[in-house]
């Protein structure tokens, strides 16, 4: 068994849809990235291929290549996971957290649960999504931005 650690921040910008968890949200400012920029999916994607010791986000979909840009970040996900099960590892268990002040998650929470282990092959009850304030403390408290953790659990596939 491995354990992977995931991190991942944005900052908010107007003029770009909000995708947090493969799931799009209402809201007046989306994140900056050379992808959709979707925190969440991108620290569970580092975190699988950091527990497989396989580098990270940056190695894999370098935001200096163009194939990359304005990619949907739940693909990549689907990338990592489809490299976890042709090197021999599965997926036991993936916990997630958002860090930010608005909009609120709790509504989103479920289909983002949903749209990830869909993307990563599991059951539903292996990925969870929780979220938290700063209670205005940071950049994600004065709303300039989102940060997302993940871990993960994976093992050996057997037959």
């Amino acid at each position: 068994m491995r354990v992977g650690i995931g991190y991942d921040v944005h900052a908010f910008t107007e003029g770009r849809p909000l995708v947090i968890g493969g799931v799009d949200i209402p809201h007046e400012m989306g994140l900056i990235g050379h992808s959709d920029a979707d925190v969440l999916t991108h620290a569970l994607t580092d975190a699988i291929l950091s527990a497989m010791r396989a580098g990270d986000l940056g190695a894999h979909f370098p935001d200096t290549d163009p194939a990359y840009a304005g990619a949907r970040s739940i693909e990549l996900l689907e990338h990592a996971a489809r490299l976890m099960r042709d090197s021999g590892w599965r997926l036991v268990d993936a916990d997630t957290v958002l860090v930010l002040e608005r909009p609120r998650m709790s509504s989103y929470r479920d289909v983002m649960r949903a749209t990830l282990a869909e993307a990563l092959g599991v059951d539903v009850e292996a990925v969870g999504v929780k979220a938290t304030t700063t209670e205005g403390l940071g950049f994600a408290g004065r709303e300039e931005g989102v940060a997302a953790y993940a871990v993960v659990l994976i093992e050996r596939a057997t037959g």
